[in-house]
């Protein structure tokens, strides 16, 4: 049985992720900036949600929070084995679009965010000699598609930051893990915020046209964990797009710039 803490754990993706891994008879601590059940803020993963099983309210974007959990958790369990950084928010813009202070936004929930959970706890696994980090970045960290530079640029950086924990940490017995889902059902879409319109719709229609369900990225997040893989990819649309890019950058690059040109022309 782990102990495991989960960030933006009030619907979508967390709250899949917190029940899968209850499921499997872990303990665990469901986090949100969702305080009321009335609305959430910049913190949150998921946009409105019920708080239902909530524990702690955690905004990750405030070191005052990050401290208190570490200490909820010191106190509670005296230890740590899993964090889960899944808390962010959607975003993005063609260059031209986007604003600064939407890249400064995205920046400080969907990156600066993971830094903060990882800081906060990395001294308490390091003691300890124990433990995993799972930070929830996006296909995007692995293949850009136009309009979507800031969203782009700070799941890349995820997915750098995952990496440089995993060989920091590994003479620690720490072990750091990245999940790169394709688009899929949730209500992160709630959290949008932008100048650019026609990213938007686009950004909107993909995620409420896939077939694929939170559930379905949580219960591979926890095989994928189990197996040991650093890099989780956890669905086909996802692999498809991945492999392309390592394999056949030249199809990859065409397929980014015909999505590019329908994106300047509003289809």
């Amino acid at each position: 049985m782990s102990r495991v803490l989960v960030t933006g754990a009030a619907s979508g993706l967390g709250a899949a992720l917190c029940a899968a891994f209850e499921a499997r008879g872990d303990e665990v601590l469901r986090t949100d900036v969702v305080s009321t059940g009335s609305t959430t803020g910049a913190g949150s993963t998921t946009g409105v949600g019920s708080t239902a099983g909530m524990d702690l309210r955690l905004d990750i974007t405030s070191d005052a929070d990050w401290a208190a959990a570490l200490a909820h958790v010191t106190d509670s369990w005296g230890g740590l084995d899993i964090l889960v950084n899944n808390a962010g928010v959607a975003g993005g813009g063609r260059l031209d679009v986007a604003t600064m202070g939407e890249w400064e936004w995205i920046t400080n929930v969907n990156l600066f965010g993971a830094v903060r959970g990882t800081r906060t706890f990395v001294p308490m696994l390091k003691r300890q000699r124990s433990g995993a980090i799972v930070n929830v970045a996006s296909l995007a960290g692995l293949v850009h598609p136009a309009g979507m530079a800031s969203y782009n640029a700070v799941k890349a950086a995820v997915v750098a930051l995952t990496e440089t924990t995993g060989h920091e940490l590994a003479a620690y017995g720490v072990t750091a893990h990245v999940v790169c889902p394709s688009y899929f059902r949730t209500n992160l879409m709630a959290s949008l915020q932008g100048e650019d319109a026609a990213l938007g719709t686009v950004m909107t229609r993909l995620v409420e046209s896939s077939p694929i369900t939170a559930d379905d990225i949580a219960a591979a997040v926890v095989e994928g964990l189990e197996r040991g893989d650093e890099l989780i990819v956890p669905d086909q649309p996802a692999r498809d797009a991945w492999a392309l890019k390592q394999h056949d950058r030249a199809a990859y690059d065409a397929v980014m710039r015909a999505q590019a040109a329908k994106l300047e022309k509003g289809i």
